[in-house]
């Protein structure tokens, strides 16, 4: 986290706009009851985003198929579109494509 700090405040020294924190390998979720296992810690993203006054869009799990996609070259949103992994991915992309026309309407609107 003490990367995204920095990251964070670094884009706002340069005036890029921040739409909001998203935590990655947040959770483990179990393949047989799909119990989410928080292995790593609980709460950091968005601990951050709240001390930084940015959104907290959400987490990403940490989950074999996105990795193995992801190494492939082969997102696994195009890959398994229907997947729960998928999903994950579409969600956030939805709402980061409404967060980006609330701003560049700002912008045209001035």
């Amino acid at each position: 986290l003490t990367i995204a700090t920095k990251a964070l405040a670094m884009f706002r020294k340069l005036n890029v706009p921040i739409l909001g924190i998203v935590e990655n390998m947040s959770y483990f979720l179990c393949p047989h009851c799909g119990e989410k296992s928080y292995i790593f810690s609980t709460g950091g993203g968005r601990r951050v985003a709240s001390m930084l006054n940015v959104d907290f869009l959400g987490e990403i799990p940490l989950e074999t198929r996105i990795r193995e996609q992801s190494d492939l070259g082969a997102p696994v949103v195009a890959a398994f579109p229907n997947s729960p992994e998928a999903n994950i991915f579409k969600d956030f992309a939805f709402r980061v494509a409404g967060m980006i026309s609330i701003v560049a309407y700002a912008k045209v609107a001035k």
